[in-house]
C-alpha cells in the first residue's frame, strides 16, 4: 500500500495553525506530516512545538528567516520518506478532507491536482479578480503547454516523491505551483484533476499571495516551457 507525507509551510499562521494540523491529524492514512516553518515572527512555532509533542509521525524543519514557500519546500525533499507526498497550506482555505478522494488517484507515476474549479465541491471566492486571474492562467497555462488544466495555481498538488526528490526548484515563492507541472510535464502528461472545495480568506485574515505573483506565473510558465 503506498505511503503519504504531507508537507506543511507556514509563516506567521497562529490564528489558523492548529486548526489546520488537527484536520490533517484525524485523517488515519497519513504516514508522515513536515511542518515548515519559514520564519515565523508570531506564535505559530510554539502552538506547533506543543502539538507536535510525543507524536512520531510528525516532523518539523525550522528556519530563522523567511525564505518563501518554495525555497523551503525545496529543503524539505530529503526528508521524506513516504511514496507519496503532497503539500498542504497551513491557512485553512483547503480541507484535508479531500486528500481521501485525491489519494485514490495515484497510480505510480501521476501528478494528482486539487482543482477548485471542476466539480460541485462547496467553495467560496473573496475576490472576484482572484478567480478571474486563476482561471486565466490556467488556460494561459494549457494553451502553452498543450495540456489542459482547469487549476495551476492549487495547492493540493500530490506526487510521486521520486519525482519531487529529484528535481531541484529554484522557485522561491508561490511560483513553484508553475514549476511544479512544468517540469512533470517534461516527461510525463499523466495529470488527474480531482475536484476539492475552497474557502478563501481575505488579506485581512492573512492572505499572502498578492498581485505580482499572478505576473510570475505568466513569466514562469514561457520560462519553464521554453528555457528550463
Amino acid at each position: 500500500m503506498s505511503t503519504l507525507t504531507v508537507l506543511v509551510p507556514f509563516y506567521n499562521e497562529e490564528n489558523t495553525i492548529l486548526k489546520s494540523i488537527e484536520k490533517l491529524d484525524s485523517l488515519t492514512f497519513i504516514n508522515e506530516v513536515i511542518l515548515l516553518n519559514d520564519g515565523s515572527t508570531d506564535d505559530s512555532l510554539d502552538l506547533v512545538n506543543k502539538f507536535i509533542k510525543n507524536k512520531r509521525k510528525y516532523k518539523i524543519l525550522s528556519y530563522k528567516e523567511n525564505k518563501g514557500k518554495g525555497a523551503v519546500l525545496n529543503e524539505s525533499r530529503e526528508h521524506i520518506i513516504s511514496d507519496y507526498v503532497v503539500i498542504h497550506d497551513a491557512d485553512l482555505e483547503y480541507s484535508p478532507k479531500d486528500l481521501i478522494e485525491m489519494f485514490k488517484f495515484v497510480d505510480g507515476s501521476n501528478l494528482v491536482l486539487g482543482s477548485r474549479f471542476i466539480g460541485n465541491k462547496q467553495r467560496s471566492n473573496t475576490y472576484l479578480r482572484t478567480y478571474i486571474a486563476n482561471k486565466t492562467i490556467s488556460l494561459f497555462f494549457s494553451l502553452i503547454n498543450l495540456k489542459r488544466i482547469t487549476d495551476v495555481a492549487t495547492c493540493y498538488k500530490l506526487m510521486p516523491t521520486s519525482f519531487f526528490k529529484q528535481n531541484n526548484f529554484k522557485e522561491k515563492g508561490f511560483s513553484i505551483e508553475i514549476e511544479i507541472i512544468s517540469k512533470f510535464l517534461k516527461n510525463n502528461k499523466n495529470i488527474v484533476e480531482v475536484p476539492i472545495s475552497y474557502n478563501a480568506r481575505s488579506y485581512e485574515e492573512g492572505k499572502k499571495i498578492k498581485t505580482k505573483d499572478g505576473f510570475f506565473y505568466i513569466f514562469n510558465t514561457l520560462r519553464y516551457k521554453f528555457f528550463k
